[in-house]
């Protein structure tokens, strides 16, 4: 087995998930924002909505699930006929799991101008979700609708992205063990894959998470309408 095609799949895999859609799309949008210091400073579909409106927050979401299908689909593309039926389902895995590392971590975003010069500002990125979607999807196309409806649901009802994604984040290996203990999947790949990214996604989350057992966290959407509407009508 050649280390060296899985080596490609995964920087694929993180070239794909390191384009920053959200940051570009809201600095079309809003030129005055840099979406890398505006709220949480993550560039997911979440903050690009907070900084510019439900348009752009919904398409960098698509976009961000778009780059984790796309990062698999290639990989697939390119060493279907290379690597064998055993081999493969491990290279779309490390594509995969890269697309959310890279999203995570986007070397496009962990440098900024200053004075006239690069400077190296540290990681940046968001939290995993879109890509995570992405690339379970190019594996088994349903994890789609199934991802739509969940976060949807979740944010609509409970209105916390950090719930909605932590939720995904376990569904998604979840679903692959299920195929696997059904024998629908031949390799243990995508559960393994599935663990890893959310596992990556949690770790992200971590000021979320401390935010949730404080009873504190971000509320968006039509919940956090809700309460504003309460809130105000109390106030008068």
């Amino acid at each position: 087995m050649n280390i060296l095609y899985f080596v490609v799949a995964g920087i694929i895999g993180y070239l794909w998930g390191a384009i920053p859609f959200g940051f570009l799309y809201v600095r079309i949008k809003r030129k005055d924002i840099d979406l890398r210091d505006f709220g949480s400073g993550r560039t997911g579909g979440t903050n690009s909505l907070r900084a510019a409106g439900w348009q752009v927050g919904t398409i960098t979401g698509l976009s961000d699930v778009f780059k984790g299908f796309m990062g698999v689909w290639l990989s697939k593309l390119i060493l279907a006929n290379v690597l064998s039926d055993t081999a493969l389902p491990w290279a779309v895995i490390a594509a995969g799991v890269m697309t959310v590392v890279g999203h995570n971590w986007s070397v496009f975003l962990s440098w900024r101008r200053k004075e006239g010069k690069l400077v190296f500002i540290g990681w940046r990125g968001g939290a995993g979700t879109g890509p995570n979607v992405g690339w379970s999807t190019g594996v088994w196309w349903p994890m789609f609708p199934i991802g739509l409806a969940v976060m949807v649901g979740l944010l609509v009802g409970v209105g916390m992205a950090s719930v909605a994604s932590m939720a995904m984040a376990a569904i998604i290996p979840i679903v692959f063990g299920i195929r696997y203990a059904m024998r629908i999947d031949s390799s243990p790949a995508y559960l393994v894959g599935g663990l890893i990214t959310m596992g990556i996604v949690l770790w992200a989350l971590r000021p979320n998470i401390k935010r949730l057992i404080e009873g504190n966290e971000r509320v968006v959407g039509p919940r956090a309408k809700r309460i504003a509407k309460r809130e105000k009508a109390s106030s008068q």
